[in-house]
């Protein structure tokens, strides 16, 4: 028999999860907002979906210190909790902090999402973060890469926001922008605007929340945001002087 897995939260990210791991567990699924388990999960209360000896947190990370006060009593004492937000240093405290000792916690953060990986996750890349029991992330990261094909990186949670606040909230930020910018060229484009607008697709269904996580819940995003602005005025100030001249 297939081990149980527990997932909290199965909004997008959630299904997408459940979708990929019911070959290896069969899935029990929480999420009050959630009406069917579209034929991969079985869904349950929180208390049954939290006793499982593995247990996924796809949920907001606005709502991750919630989860893990509603969990905390139901959790067994050999059990593995992971998250899969978007930032990893807020979550790495959060779990530490509110949910028991002795259960081993890893950090994970899929750099895939639903529109990304719409034709499987093999390939793409995953990040694996110790936060309590190395062993246990070094099963995980073992896991990811044998079992889903997935490209690894075992990173510390403030390697990986900082790298983060670049790679997805530059991303997020011109995204925003290039979207309150609609409607936009179609006919005339180059391969370099067609690119840009396919990372602007591959981001454009994500929830507000995530959002948030990637420009408010990193600590470093702010100083990357605040460099680009910067370097944008510098830019605008530069090109306002020559048409003066």
């Amino acid at each position: 028999m297939k081990p149980r897995l527990g997932l909290i939260g199965y909004g997008a990210f959630g299904r997408l999860t459940a979708r990929h791991l019911s070959l290896w567990f069969d899935i029990i699924a929480h999420d009050p907002a959630a009406e069917e388990g579209e034929g991969t999960v079985v869904l349950t209360d929180l208390a049954t979906a939290a006793a499982c000896r593995v247990v996924i947190l796809a949920v907001p990370v606005e709502a991750l210190a919630e989860t893990c006060d509603a969990i905390s009593t139901h959790l067994t004492p050999d059990a593995l909790v992971l998250d899969v937000g978007s930032v990893k240093v807020l979550p790495s405290r959060v779990m530490t902090e509110r949910l028991p000792a002795g259960i081993s916690l890893v950090g994970l953060h899929p750099l895939f999402g639903p529109q990304s990986a719409k034709d499987g996750v093999a390939g793409h890349r995953i990040a694996v973060c110790p936060v309590r029991d190395d062993r246990a992330a070094r099963r995980v990261a073992a896991f990811c890469r044998s079992a889903l094909k997935l490209r690894v990186f075992r990173v510390s949670a403030e390697d990986h926001d900082r790298e983060a606040a670049v790679v997805q909230g530059l991303t997020h930020l011109i995204a925003r922008v290039l979207l309150a910018m609609e409607p936009l060229p179609t006919r005339m484009t180059t391969t370099s605007f067609e690119r840009i607008m396919q990372a602007v697709e591959m981001v454009r269904h994500d929830s507000p929340a995530v959002f948030r996580a990637i420009e408010r819940d990193n600590p470093f995003s702010a100083e990357v945001r605040d460099r680009f602005f910067a370097l944008a005025d510098e830019a605008r100030a530069e090109l306002d002087h020559r048409s003066g001249e």
